[in-house]
């Protein structure tokens, strides 16, 4: 990982990326894609297969393709 962010991988599916979305992981464990502000024809979308389990005091997030966790430095 870059910088000094320690990150977990976590899952195995490899979500493919568009321009112009935010991934996340929703509350319901999978991988949702939203539409950046300049996106105007972009609709909000499930886009993974495979539910990650969350767990409190970790922040979620896809890089690569992937899902990985940190430690929240407040939890």
């Amino acid at each position: 990982m870059e910088g000094d962010l320690m990150a977990d991988k976590v899952g195995s599916e490899k979500i493919s990326t568009e321009n112009g979305y935010l991934y996340y992981v929703g509350k319901d464990g999978y991988v949702w894609a939203s539409p950046m502000k300049h996106n105007k024809k972009g609709k909000k979308k499930k886009v993974g297969s495979e539910k990650i389990g969350k767990e409190k005091g970790y922040m979620y997030f896809v890089r690569g393709g992937y899902v990985y966790k940190t430690k929240m430095k407040n939890s």
